[in-house]
């Protein structure tokens, strides 16, 4: 009897040991991304595609490898935001620095291991100049630190007297890499933004060790066998980061606008038109491709502008078709800039809606501002590149010049019918001729009888009759 339950329990003990053993017949796919540079839109645009791409070929972990001094905000957020909502286990390589940007997409990762020597944290929010940004910026960033420690919960130990409930990873001492007020006894004093290194990383819960390689890392995973797969982006992929940059798109919009400004004020197919076409182009291209810009965004985006242009050259005045066209153009420009499918706005956060409109409006104002400078530049500058775009010479009077046909003169008593609604400017029909017209008070219907009453600065002016 005793050898049969002897037999029995070796039996179990084998059949236990066997499944404590891992699977070593599977070969895991690991799938890399090297994120080497400052965090900016070219980042993002990397991220998006080889996190499509791990799901797709089914890989079994992601592991960042990393080393940036930070970047924005809004692109490290939208990149922490994909970690915690990846379906796939993501784990990151900190190769010497996880600073500012790169600690708050280090901290939403699943596990975090850095070399010896490395450091990670100091994610104050600042501006380009390494200046701090006012306290509702900092705030912000407070706030989303901390959620992305409590994102990775707590852990419960029993002890034979107590249970202890401590968070994975400390909230508070994710906050303090980015708020010099944080004080945690045997953390940081008052006064001092965090920065940890590897050791101390490991000592207060935000590190699960060092490695001094990608395989390091791989083996401490408990992912070998494995395979690894790095993410190589295209040339296609790096252009589109630069593009779709909210200051190029806020640049482009300033190009278009201003060389649709200067082709309107000397109308024609010029090179300002023809500028205007590429920044266009240039702004809608990757959006296009990418699956933002719609074809019915683009298409409000060119109505919009064929409505400004028919204001401007077929109805003179300014009035529902100029109002409507700017509208619809700035719609355009924004909408493409949104994640949004037709008119189903729920996937769009407030923060990219708010981008939007500051990268379109910002271009704008710029654009504006911009072309007004051009103007005057170019219209006062006797020397340099800009001397040969307007005339500097002089027609003057006394040597016989005049600038409009003196015979027009001789129409001021005569009758005629409004060719255009006069709003107050427009055209009017005198003796079978054309003529360009302003209504001396309030607006005329087309086809009203009206009156010559002035001739000035080479326009009729006319007054609607009782005829």
């Amino acid at each position: 009897m005793k050898k049969v339950f002897t037999i029995i329990a070796m039996a179990c003990w084998t059949l236990i040991t066997m499944n404590a053993q891992p699977d070593t017949s599977k070969t895991n796919l690991v799938y890399r991304l090297r994120i080497f540079s400052n965090i900016n839109s070219t980042s993002w645009v990397h991220t998006q595609k080889a996190f499509a791409e791990a799901e797709r070929l089914g890989a079994d972990a992601i592991l960042l490898h990393l080393n940036t001094y930070g970047g924005q905000v809004l692109f490290a957020d939208s990149i922490r935001t994909k970690i915690l909502n990846s379906k796939i286990p993501v784990h990151v390589f900190i190769d010497n620095n996880a600073a500012s940007a790169g600690a708050l997409i280090s901290i939403a990762c699943d596990s975090i291991y850095m070399r010896p020597g490395a450091n990670m944290g100091a994610a104050t929010v600042v501006n380009q100049s390494g200046e701090k940004m006012p306290d509702k910026y900092q705030s912000y960033m407070r706030s989303t630190i901390r959620a992305t420690a409590e994102a990775h919960g707590k852990d419960t130990i029993i002890t034979a007297t107590d249970t202890i409930v401590k968070w994975v990873r400390d909230p508070q001492i994710a906050e303090a890499m980015v708020d010099e007020r944080v004080f945690i006894p045997g953390v940081i004093d008052s006064g001092k933004v965090l920065t940890f290194t590897a050791l101390e990383a490991i000592e207060h819960g935000f590190c699960e060790g060092t490695a001094n390689s990608v395989d390091e890392v791989i083996g401490l995973l408990k992912l070998r066998p494995y395979e690894i797969k790095t993410f190589e982006p295209s040339f296609y992929d790096s252009i589109k980061g630069f593009v779709t940059s909210p200051v190029l798109q806020g640049i482009l919009v300033l190009i278009i606008i201003g060389g649709l400004y200067f082709e309107l004020q000397s109308p024609g197919i010029g090179f300002p038109l023809a500028i205007a076409v590429i920044a266009a182009l240039l702004y809608f291209a990757p959006l296009y491709i990418d699956g933002l810009a719609a074809n019915w965004e683009i298409l409000i985006f060119i109505i919009g502008l064929a409505l400004i242009a028919v204001e401007i050259f077929a109805i003179p005045g300014f009035g529902i078709a100029g109002i409507s066209g700017i509208i619809l153009t700035l719609t355009g420009l924004i909408l493409s800039l949104l994640d949004n499918t037709n008119f189903d706005f729920s996937p769009v956060d407030t923060n990219a809606f708010l981008t939007a409109l500051f990268t379109v409006f910002s271009g704008i104002f710029g654009g504006f501002i911009v072309a007004i400078w051009l103007s005057q530049k170019i219209l006062t500058t006797t020397q340099g590149p800009f001397s040969k775009l307007a005339l500097q010479t002089s027609q003057p009077l006394e040597q016989g010049y005049v600038s409009v046909d003196s015979g027009m003169k001789t129409l001021v008593g005569k009758t005629g019918r409004a060719y255009t609604v006069l709003r107050p400017s427009g055209r009017v029909e005198i003796d079978g001729q054309i003529y360009d017209a302003r209504a001396s008070e309030g607006f005329i219907d087309k086809d009203e009888t009206v009156l010559v009453t002035a001739f000035w600065s080479g326009q009729l002016v006319v007054r609607q009759t009782d005829q």
